[in-house]
């Protein structure tokens, strides 16, 4: 059970109508302020994390790469536009840039304009080492029974991260830990489909066993492969993007819109670093944006690159807008909700800072609204031999005149696209 459901309903109760007050701005308020009294009650300010983003692996990396030189020279400016750094990476031959890579694998590997496989290179390397990390820390007595089953768990992520064929476009194991896949081959794909996941996405939760396709991991290889199969003359490539700090659990953080304002500019860099094909045109892209993700999604649309043509949200607890208007972009934007996601118990409105707004599969919102009639709970549209994986999919590759539009959107019309 969540927080909202365990609510009910506030307007249902002894001498109380819903009648004709359903709607009413009084009402909606006293709700949302209901919801932000047991999210108080339940986990408490607490809940707010506060990351430090200055200390950890890849801040340490950072600080040397920032006081080092390589062949002489100063090392760029790790900030500095993927043109610039694409332009200094030039200047190195093979070797010299294998050699910076294997010195600094965490800063490589998560620089924008550096080489596509240098990055995967450098970001197995950064793998390695966190997975030698954590296995040290199994056996260190300083640690409590606790803290060495953590390490122990974190180590066998690792190791399952270093499968081979496996390719990271970002990493970083530094608090909870950051990641991106890609499923693909993104260097020569004519189009990409960046997944973009929720609450409690973390290094432990990047990927599972069971309830795979809850994960991202697990979400952006079923995209990836349905993609395959809707349009196998389409080169594309699809990334299980999880570079940002999630919030964790259902408390005051994931109804605030802080983690998504970092998680958006996280995300803008991530699209705009995106390697051209190998005919020089930027891939066209599509975000694929579930429960928290489409907040992040939201909040990134007004900066987006021209390259992305589509936004198609899942699942969602709100854009951070009233309508698809004021999200300010040039993509189409689709939404789905199945019948049984307790997402819907979410009150779709902003107070004080807390929520998300209007419920963007609302016919007022005016998203395309696409079928996901066959999925099952919050975390199942990306399983396999869904409509809404298969929906994913056409918009994902152009193949607009597939999308199965829910029977409830009559304006969806996806083929006059």
């Amino acid at each position: 059970m969540n927080y909202f459901s365990a609510l009910g309903n506030p307007l249902s109760g002894p001498g109380l109508s819903t009648e004709g007050v359903s709607g009413s701005t009084v009402w909606r308020a006293l709700f949302a302020l209901a919801v932000v009294l047991v999210l108080l009650a339940t986990t408490g300010w607490t809940a707010v994390r506060g990351n430090d983003v200055a200390s950890g692996p890849r801040a340490a990396a950072l600080q040397a790469w920032e006081k080092g030189s390589f062949a002489g020279r100063p090392l760029p400016d790790p900030d500095s536009s993927p043109r610039r750094i694409a332009h200094w990476f030039k200047t190195l031959d093979p070797g010299q840039q294998r050699a910076l890579a294997q010195r600094y694998p965490l800063v490589v590997g998560n620089l924008g304009g550096a080489p596509l496989k240098l990055r995967y290179r450098a970001n197995h390397q950064a793998l390695v080492q966190a997975r030698d990390t954590e296995r040290r820390r199994m056996t260190d007595e300083r640690l409590t029974d606790e803290g060495r089953h953590d390490a122990g768990r974190r180590m066998h992520r690792y190791e399952s991260m270093l499968r081979p064929g496996r390719q990271f476009i970002a990493f970083d194991p530094t608090d909870r830990g950051r990641a991106a896949e890609v499923f693909g081959d993104l260097q020569h794909a004519e189009r990409l489909s960046v997944v973009v996941p929720g609450v409690d996405t973390e290094m432990l939760t990047f990927e599972r066993s069971s309830r795979r396709y809850s994960a991202p991991a697990g979400m952006a290889s079923a995209l990836q492969r349905q993609q395959q199969s809707t349009a196998p003359s389409e080169r594309t490539a699809t990334v299980a993007w999880a570079d940002y700090n999630a919030p964790a659990g259902l408390g005051v953080e994931a109804a605030s819109g802080g983690p998504a304002q970092e998680g958006a500019k996280r995300l803008n860099s991530f699209l705009r670093a995106v390697p051209a094909s190998t005919d020089g045109a930027a891939p066209k892209m599509s975000l694929f944006c579930h429960s928290y993700g489409s907040v992040v999604c939201g909040v990134a649309a007004k900066k987006l690159p021209r390259s992305v043509t589509d936004i198609a949200v899942a699942g969602s607890p709100g854009m951070r807008a009233d309508n698809a208007r004021q999200l300010k972009t040039r993509a189409h934007i689709w939404a789905t909700r199945d019948r049984d996601d307790w997402i819907a118990d979410v009150p779709h409105m902003n107070v004080g800072g807390l929520g998300h707004g209007a419920d963007p599969v609302s016919k007022a919102f005016g998203a395309r609204r696409i079928s996901s009639a066959d999925s099952v709970g919050h975390t199942g549209y990306f399983v396999p031999g869904t409509r809404s994986l298969a929906n994913f999919a056409a918009i994902g590759t152009g193949s607009y005149s597939s999308v199965d539009c829910d029977t409830s959107d009559p304006d969806c019309s996806p083929s006059a696209l």
